[in-house]
């Protein structure tokens, strides 16, 4: 595969049921859409033995992304929710060359792997409007302390890494970065806004919930839930197949026209509402306030989902990652209904090449 130099950047989100691709160039503090895509897949390249969905993903991408025409060999990939571990930690201030060691160190408390299994990244998190400092430890959620340096750590297996790169080696890509999907979100989603926000980014088979805090990411919690355990759930109660289940999710929603449907529903859009109000719950018992509610990914299309969770009292929107992006007017309509699921590779296209 061959491509000629560009300046422009290619987002690549592997996702359990698909691929998405957006390939964007930096113009004048913005960014142009060039192209991109989206593929279904059932191919899951995290586990260790994996050389055959290895092989079949890379075939996938190539052939996705000479479709969609792209013209760019450089790009930055997400990494799984499911396979990553997070957290934020706080750090007594001690000199840069010395903070590496004592991270490590600190590490091994979080890392349910041994780190010599891991590949262990961090970054400390700067406060770009800075609060009053608190004495409050609630649990993983721990109130801003200014003596400290609050560090993001992340540790992914190193297999799982083996595996990615060796997807791209075979596409005949160039990976500059592998990151989070909650960092990439913040990036399409959040941006410079400063305040505090829950983004809820629900895919087909799991569902990450993020609290962002000052545009940094402060919790990320993974649940083993997503849009079709909701169709699941509809084909076993109604006895029709998967297929159909979707369609009837996708008509009805949670409209109260059709009571039985969100009846069939509710028992599992509750675990992540639930999961939601505890962690408002637990942020805002210290004084702090979450502002609002960001729907994303391909799950929270579900008809009437806004008005579900606006019951947890809070502004409740959908995604829209298309508001730094820059495309043509004749592409709005299908360009539009594919934000949700564009999220995160949106935001992987927007990292800064120097980061």
């Amino acid at each position: 595969m061959l491509f000629g130099k560009s300046k422009s950047q290619l987002g690549i989100d592997i996702g359990t049921s698909n691929i998405k691709i957006v390939q964007l160039r930096p113009e004048n503090n913005r960014f142009i859409l060039e192209t991109y895509g989206l593929v279904n897949v059932s191919y899951q390249i995290t586990n260790k033995d994996s050389t055959l969905a290895i092989n079949q993903t890379a075939a996938i991408l190539k052939n996705l992304i000479a479709k969609a025409k792209v013209t760019t060999n450089q790009i930055v990939a997400s990494l799984p929710n499911s396979a990553v571990f997070t957290s934020v930690i706080e750090m007594p201030k001690i000199p840069r060359d010395e903070l590496k060691a004592a991270v490590e160190f600190e590490a091994k408390k979080y890392v349910p792997l041994p780190l010599s299994e891991v590949a262990l990244s961090w970054s400390v998190l700067e406060n770009r409007h800075p609060k009053v400092t608190r004495e409050t430890n609630l649990g993983n959620l721990k109130a801003v302390d200014e003596s400290k340096n609050r560090i993001l750590l992340t540790a992914v297996p190193s297999a799982v890494i083996d595996n990615y790169l060796k997807v791209f080696q075979l596409a005949g890509l160039e990976p500059l970065a592998l990151e989070i999907e909650a960092l990439s979100l913040i990036r399409s989603l959040v941006a410079e806004d400063a305040r505090t926000t829950i983004l809820i980014d629900i895919g087909a088979k799991s569902t990450s919930i993020n609290l962002v805090d000052d545009g940094y990411l402060r919790l990320s919690k993974n649940l083993n839930v997503g849009g079709d355990t909701v169709t699941t759930s509809i084909a076993g109660s109604l006895s029709v197949n998967f297929s159909r289940a979707e369609q009837f999710k996708k008509d009805f929603g949670l409209s109260t026209s059709s009571p039985q449907m969100p009846q069939m529903m509710r028992p599992i859009l509750d675990i992540l509402k639930n999961e939601a109000m505890q962690l408002i719950n637990l942020y805002e018992s210290r004084g702090e306030r979450i502002e609002k509610i960001i729907l994303s990914g391909g799950g929270s299309k579900l008809p009437h989902l806004v008005e579900y969770f606006s019951s947890l009292g809070k502004t409740v929107v959908l995604a829209n990652p298309w508001s730094h992006i820059v495309y043509k007017p004749d592409l709005k309509p299908i360009v539009e209904s594919q934000g949700l699921n564009l999220a995160v590779a949106i935001g992987l296209a927007m990292r800064r090449a120097d980061k």
